[in-house]
């Protein structure tokens, strides 16, 4: 052995932390985690665009538009019913074949139903074959998601300085907003530089191609660091390994249960702010949609700020209080922000409406990952966050456009601030009752 890996193994020996530790900064997997976050939110924010502008009328000419996009969504739902699925059985794959083969597995599906989705053909060509393959390709992307979850998050928390827990638990999920930004970027520049047939036609295939090219970047830079001896060493001494299924049940349920939904406040507005408007506005107004992405562009911008806000408060006040704090201002949110957005022609309120809804979201979201993971023991962190994550997202957010669409299109706009003031409810009361959110050490 060299004398600087020995150096460094007594060095880390000395303060108590695995002797590889100091071979991994948390800088090197705070780079991975974020590349991985944004390569997966621009293929879920690709498809959640084009649920909107492209699949109601490529996959549905048949329906109302009004009934084409809530088809639309239904199939944008199928990825979330089929992650934890996902979960499960990329868990056997870890198990046979080790953390590097079911991380590549993992992107090369998702990356291919991507492609596949942006070769689909119209139901003109082939009819209800076209709506087939949509709905396949969106499973298998669940089906990946569920695959992708590679440990760094957890172990950028517990890697991260000690007064410094709130802002590492921050970094991963600076994802959304710029995985949204690139995504809503490209759609823009596309629906405004193209006619609607062009468009309709070959443009909107573009991002797909993208996202694909985007998954292979992201393989290869996340790679580089798990398929290190150092990395699986590191998460094997911080046990950030699969549990048994039936142990973690058994020993967890209540955590896993409180924990999807701990963050629901932040799934539930997390598509009120991006999808959502966009299916009210192509449906219900004649404005140009390419303002609203302009708009949503900038609120994503100022979810990146609120994030690093509150990052800094989550250090202060920990991270259990600032999810609280999120949710009371979302509840508010809910409340008095939904009426003004939807007015006839009052556009400012609807700009308001998305700028003040991302700085939330943002605000909210930061701290939504980090205060559920913190809940579980060492031993259990690992499969933990797989599956509270799984199952927030599906009670939180894989249903929300759907829903919010359904409710606002048949009982009023007003109804949509009282499902989001639900999420917000069950965040508070999920925090009230799993104290442990916050008190459990990181470490344990």
């Amino acid at each position: 052995m060299s004398t600087v890996s020995s150096h460094a193994q007594t060095s880390g020996a000395d303060r108590g932390q695995p002797a590889v530790a100091a071979r991994v900064a948390p800088g090197e997997i705070a780079i991975g985690v974020i590349i991985g976050r944004i390569s997966e939110f621009f293929d879920f924010f690709v498809y959640g665009i084009a649920s909107v502008l492209v699949f109601p009328a490529l996959c549905f000419p048949f329906a109302t538009p009004m009934d084409a996009t809530l088809y639309s969504f239904s199939i944008f739902s199928l990825a979330f019913i089929a992650r934890p699925i996902g979960s499960l059985l990329f868990r056997l794959i870890y198990d046979w074949y080790g953390r590097g083969t079911k991380l590549t597995i993992a992107l090369f599906m998702l990356g291919t139903a991507t492609a596949g989705t942006a070769f689909l053909p119209s139901y003109a060509d082939i009819g209800k074959w076209s709506i087939i393959l949509l709905a396949a390709f969106r499973f298998a992307q669940g089906i990946a998601l569920g695959g992708t979850w590679d440990g760094m998050p957890s172990l950028l928390a517990l890697n991260a300085p000690e007064k410094k827990r709130g802002w590492y638990a921050m970094i991963p999920q600076l994802g959304a907003p710029l995985g949204f930004m690139l995504a809503a970027g490209l759609f823009v520049y596309l629906v405004s530089s193209l006619s609607t047939a062009d468009f309709m036609s070959w443009g909107w295939r573009y991002p797909f191609y993208v996202a694909f090219a985007v998954n292979v970047v992201a393989l290869f830079a996340r790679l580089r660091l798990v398929a290190t001896p150092e990395f699986s060493e590191l998460l094997k001494t911080r046990e950030l390994v699969p549990s048994p299924l039936g142990e973690l049940f058994r020993n967890q349920g209540a955590n896993i249960l409180l924990g999807a939904f701990a963050p629901l406040a932040s799934y539930a507005l997390f598509h009120l702010v991006t999808i959502f408007p966009l299916s009210w506005v192509t449906l219900f107004s004649q404005e140009s949609v390419t303002e609203y992405l302009y708009v949503q562009l900038a609120g994503a911008t100022l979810a990146v700020i609120t994030m690093l806000i509150s990052g800094k408060i989550a250090d202060r006040v920990g991270r259990r209080t600032t999810l609280g704090i999120g949710a009371v201002l979302i509840a508010i949110f809910a409340l008095l922000g939904l009426l003004p957005f939807f007015s006839q022609g009052n556009t400012t309120g609807a700009y308001t409406f998305i700028l003040v809804g991302f700085a939330l979201l943002g605000f909210s979201h930061a701290q939504a990952a980090g205060a559920v993971n913190s809940s579980f023991g060492a031993r259990y962190r690992y499969s933990g966050a797989v599956l509270t994550s799984d199952l927030g997202w599906l009670l939180g957010a894989g249903f929300a456009p759907l829903v919010a669409l359904g409710i606002a299109s048949h009982f009023g706009i007003g109804y949509v601030g009282l499902y989001l003031l639900s999420g917000s409810i069950g965040t508070l009361v999920a925090l009230r009752i799993n104290r442990s959110l916050e008190e459990r050490r990181d470490d344990e």
